[in-house]
């Protein structure tokens, strides 16, 4: 797994108030049979293997093996490589990792692309999966961060103080991001406008 990103409360409550923007569509996604578990399991680690997230890795290797799972496949998936990935789904996984990679601001592009790959309603299904991960492993690396400190071992690009505000910010954050939620305006999903080489 590649190094930690260090990440803001800043980053940590905008990605808190995506997903709580799409975890509706991600249900729907899932009810309307669009989204398996397996397909949403593939995106949480190719998202956790982008940020960094011990504890997420280790989370979701074990509901990817209880969905049936190969070892080999999430192993795979965690050192970033996608070829064991099914055909069908390969196109989601990477805009999920490209969704990590830009920080949640895809380009419009890659967008466009998901879209014209799997409808707007299963989109939104898998944007809805890599922002529950993104916030995911957001929040739980400054959790592992203390729980490493805890039993000994450092992570010498944490701070004990900035990993114990992030850990007990959620509870202002996460109240704030659901009334956020039901009263923005701003567009369910915003790109990064960098112009594109093609």
């Amino acid at each position: 797994m590649i190094k930690t990103k260090k990440k803001s409360i800043e980053q940590l409550y905008s990605y808190l108030f995506d997903a709580s923007r799409t975890i509706n569509q991600l249900r729907k996604a899932k009810k309307n049979k669009l989204i398996s578990m397996q397909f949403i399991e593939r995106i949480m680690l190719a998202v956790t293997e982008v940020n960094g997230c011990e504890i997420c890795s280790y989370g979701h290797t074990k509901i990817a093996l209880e969905q049936g799972m190969s070892e080999e496949e999430i192993q795979m998936l965690l050192s970033g490589e996608t070829s064991g990935v099914p055909t069908d789904q390969l196109h989601a996984v990477m805009f999920a990792q490209h969704y990590a990679d830009t920080e949640g601001k895809p380009s419009e592009a890659a967008w466009e692309k998901l879209v014209q790959e799997y409808g707007l309603e299963r989109s939104y299904g898998i944007l809805g999966a890599t922002r529950m991960i993104m916030f995911g492993n957001t929040y739980l690396v400054p959790v592992g961060n203390i729980k490493d400190r805890l039993t000994g071992k450092k992570n010498l690009d944490s701070s004990i103080i900035n990993d114990l505000i992030k850990t007990i910010s959620i509870i202002v954050l996460l109240p704030t991001a659901v009334i956020h939620t039901l009263f923005t305006k701003e567009p369910l999903i915003s790109f990064n406008h960098v112009a594109q080489v093609q």
